[in-house]
């Protein structure tokens, strides 16, 4: 079975990748450099600005679509 795909079209689904991956890692480099926050600290936060909810919410939510090739 063969796939046709204009080679623009490949050409920006690649790049869309690449960007992606790209801000994917930058995100991780940045979370990484943030200092660690002592006790002190959190308390005068908690303190400053109340503690944080028990209710998780979703910051980011991405679906892959898998295709079977049927």
């Amino acid at each position: 079975m063969e796939i046709a795909i204009s080679e623009n079209k490949f050409y920006d689904l690649v790049k869309k990748a690449m960007r992606e991956a790209i801000q994917e890692e930058k995100i991780d480099i940045f979370l990484k450099g943030l200092p660690a926050v002592s006790e002190r600290e959190m308390k005068d936060i908690e303190k400053l600005y109340g503690e944080p909810s028990k209710k998780k919410e979703i910051a980011f939510s991405e679906t892959i679509e898998i295709w079977s090739g049927q």
